[in-house]
Order: C-alpha cells, then structure tokens, then sequence
C-alpha cells in the first residue's frame, strides 16, 4: 500500500465491488469537489496567495503520474485546476464558511451508501488493503483519479451496479 507505488487497476476494481452504481460515484465526485473546495479554501484564507495551493496539487499530481493512465492524470489535473480558480475567483469568505461545510458534506457522502448499496464480497482485497491510517492516505490520494476513471472514461460499467464481478 505505497501511494508512490500504487496498482491503479487494481484499486479500481476493488472501488467497482464497492461502489458500482453510477449514482453513488456522481454523489461521491461532487461530495469530493465540495470537500476539496473547503480544504483549499481553508488553505487559501490562512496563507492568501494561490502559489501554495497550486504546490500542493503539483505534489497530488506528481504521485499520481507514475501511477494512473495519462488520461486519468489529465482529467485529475483539470479537477484540482478547477478548484484552484474557483477558490480563489470567488470573494475570499470568512474560515467558518470553508469549515462548517466539511462534515455536513462528508454525511452526504456516507448517506449515498445508503441508497446505493450494492456491494461485492471483498475479502481478497481486504487481504492486501487493510482498513487503517495507510489506506485512508491512499484512498485520499487517489478517490479522485479513480472516480473520474468511473465517470468520465468507464461508460461501459455504468449500472446499478448488480452485474459487477468481484474476485
């Protein structure tokens, strides 16, 4: 589980015999965008130059880039692009504005498991990639890549999700 070596493929697979259904890939990309649109907010407020933000999402990118397809990369680097201008195009707000938001946004995201709950035995996985502190890490790393994966390159497992296969 090293985010500067990560096997793409296969976290995408294991994310399918998770969350296959179309539905809670576009709740979970948009409860994304609204996270990281209040983290560089934060980020934005306290330092007040752009420069810092932009770093930080060269860094993403350049861990990324030895791991995912080019056109995932791109895709990526447009992402975290555009939630650099918006933040910093929009009227800097007070913090609270760019904090408050974060929990109500992740319950979203956790109540979409709710809704859309097809979900596939992941044993074998769970093997490789077990639940703690490393795995949060690389999730966060690559959630992003690997819903635009999903959403923009992937039509072809779009569904509610009952036909996915998981080993």
């Amino acid at each position: 589980m090293n985010p500067f070596n990560a096997n793409f493929s296969e976290l995408y697979d294991r994310h399918l015999c998770r969350h296959s259904q179309f539905g809670i890939n576009l709740i979970h990309i948009l409860a994304v965008l609204g996270i990281y649109l209040c983290l560089y907010g934060v980020g934005y407020h306290i330092v007040g130059v752009d420069w810092p933000l932009i770093a930080v999402a060269g860094l993403h990118a350049a861990i990324l880039a030895f791991n995912v397809p080019l056109k995932v990369l791109g895709s990526t680097v447009l992402f975290l692009a555009a939630v650099i201008v918006l933040v910093v195009s929009l009227p800097l707000a007070p913090i609270w504005v760019y904090v408050l938001p974060i929990y109500p946004i992740y319950k979203i995201q956790v109540w979409s498991h709710r809704v859309y709950n097809v979900e596939r035995d992941t044993t074998e996985y769970d093997k490789k990639y077990k639940k703690g502190f490393v795995l949060f890490v690389l999730l966060s790393l690559y959630e992003v890549p690997i819903l635009l994966n999903y959403l923009a390159f992937d039509a072809n497992n779009w569904s509610d999700g009952r036909e996915t296969q998981c080993p």
